[in-house]
């Protein structure tokens, strides 16, 4: 009985895959009676082999063309080819994130040549001599052309060209525009001014439009602390925008403070350009903040890591200098330089055209060794300044012509030394020793604005909102020059540096 049972079995195992071979019903095959699959057909295998390998491949070439995007990004940014240099956006978040991964090679620092111990500093009792400029003041009141009292009043006011061109005459006693016109925007609080009246010594930066959240200082002494005042200004989207993304606290007075900086707010920004706005606060220090001697300008983006006691002394009070600013990294001549935000889009390029005809139709010739000054364009992020009555007349037509031509203050700058003849003094310090006196942080954002993509004048003529032409900036390029422009041809630019 053992015997057949094992011999059942047997047959049982014999005949079992011989199922897997039957048709159904129907005449398909790999179906069993249920109707179920029991296995893929070979045709459906290679399928599903071919389909993996294809989503597999085309990962590996999508993985290879955004590694080779990254490092092409990170090569153009540091190409000395002009071209590809000038597609570097080196306030994109792309670029934080190549810089972040050390593809990137760091700016070029330098030891700044400080003092040891900022605690041994002897301030100077007395300030500079005055020696050209004994008075200066501020026209207040607005005055149009045509005396159209319809017409609202500009922070800069409606400066004519013959107003432009005195203000440059240095004498003892001198008025001139200054921003700040009444009723033309840019107000402080009842407490920061307040506040701002003991300051003598500051540290001012500035954030317009919420592009940026304070960065704190690093190294400061206990005596720079107790003697500077530390003053972030901002205006109302941005002050929104910091406390909500960062602690803000408030003292019994009402002021505002996010560490070790003071926010002083300005209520009704003068101009439509959030990049112009924020030259308000950067050339003209000495008028928002009265009774400083005294200041250093960072811009918002910007970590101070040197203490600015020991700035003062290397840059003003050891060589005897009221105005020390860096040379620009790339550039010397303002054409070059012109011609590279163009290429970049920092404003429309028809009117940087514009721009540039008006100065060189005023004589300003390219920069060459045989100049005063070791460049025309500085780095403006940083500015180190004695209040003194040039040098606040400086800043004053400096900040003229921004008001009256394009935002990018850099293309003013050299002007307005060759327009004073070489009678201010400032001292230009190399690149590298600028790049050590901060950390520089990427904005929150990317700044655009629709006038920076701007080809032609014909575009402003054919937008009929009005939003491409500024209504409160850069009336100069829309008022008639009383020179002939026609005729003026601008240097030709060799692009031999990188773009900046």
């Amino acid at each position: 009985m053992g015997s057949n049972f094992l011999r059942s079995i047997s047959l049982r195992a014999n005949r079992r895959p011989d199922r897997n071979h039957l048709q159904s019903r129907d005449g398909k095959e790999g179906f069993l009676a249920s109707g179920k699959l029991y296995q893929d057909s070979p045709m459906k295998i290679i399928w599903k082999r071919g389909f993996i390998r294809l989503v597999l491949v085309a990962g590996i070439i999508w993985g290879l063309l955004i590694l080779t995007a990254l490092l092409f990004h990170a090569w153009s940014c540091q190409s000395s080819i002009a071209f590809f240099s000038a597609l570097c956006n080196k306030s994109s978040v792309i670029y934080g994130a190549i810089q972040s991964l050390g593809l990137v090679t760091p700016p070029h620092r330098c030891s700044i040549p400080v003092a040891d111990d900022p605690n041994k500093i002897v301030i100077p009792k007395r300030g500079s001599p005055e020696k050209y400029v004994q008075s200066l003041s501020y026209v207040m009141e607005d005055v149009t052309a045509t005396n159209e009292s319809q017409s609202p009043p500009l922070f800069g006011g409606h400066i004519t060209w013959k107003q432009r061109d005195d203000s440059f005459k240095v004498k003892p006693n001198m008025k001139v525009h200054c921003g700040f016109i009444r009723n033309g925007g840019a107000e402080m609080v009842q407490r920061d001014i307040k506040y701002v009246k003991k300051c003598r010594f500051v540290v001012a930066s500035g954030i317009f439009d919420g592009y940026d959240t304070p960065h704190q200082p690093s190294n400061i002494s206990a005596r720079s602390q107790k003697l500077f005042c530390f003053l972030m200004v901002v205006d109302e989207v941005s002050l929104e925008f910091i406390k909500k993304n960062v602690t803000v606290r408030e003292d019994n007075e009402g002021g505002e403070w996010v560490g070790i900086w003071r926010l002083i707010l300005l209520k009704h920004p003068p101009y439509d350009e959030p990049r112009r706005n924020g030259k308000v606060p950067k050339i003209l220090t000495h008028r928002l903040f009265l009774q400083a001697q005294y200041s250093i300008w960072i811009d918002g983006k910007m970590e101070l890591i040197v203490d600015p006691l020991l700035l003062l002394d290397r840059y003003l009070w050891r060589e005897k200098n009221t105005f020390a600013i860096a040379q620009h990294k790339h550039h010397r001549n303002v054409y070059e330089e012109a011609d590279a935000n163009k290429r970049r889009k920092r404003y429309a390029r028809p009117l940087i055209d514009l721009h540039m005809k008006i100065y060189r139709y005023e004589g300003m010739e390219p920069w060459n060794p045989q100049k005063s000054t070791p460049s025309d364009i500085p780095e403006g992020a940083v500015i180190i300044r004695e209040h003194t009555a040039l040098s606040n007349l400086f800043s004053c037509l400096w900040f003229n012509e921004v008001h009256l031509f394009t935002p990018r203050d850099q293309l003013s700058f050299g002007y307005v030394v060759y327009r004073l003849g070489g009678l201010f003094k400032i001292f230009m310090f190399p690149n590298c020793e600028y790049n050590s006196i901060f950390i520089l942080h990427n904005h929150t954002r990317e700044h655009s604005s629709k006038v920076e993509w701007v080809k032609s004048l014909d575009e402003f003529k054919k937008d009929k909102t009005g939003g491409l032409k500024e209504s409160r900036g850069g009336l100069g390029l829309w008022t008639p020059y009383p020179g002939n422009l026609d005729s003026v041809v601008l240097p030709p630019v060799k692009r031999t540096s990188k773009a900046g």
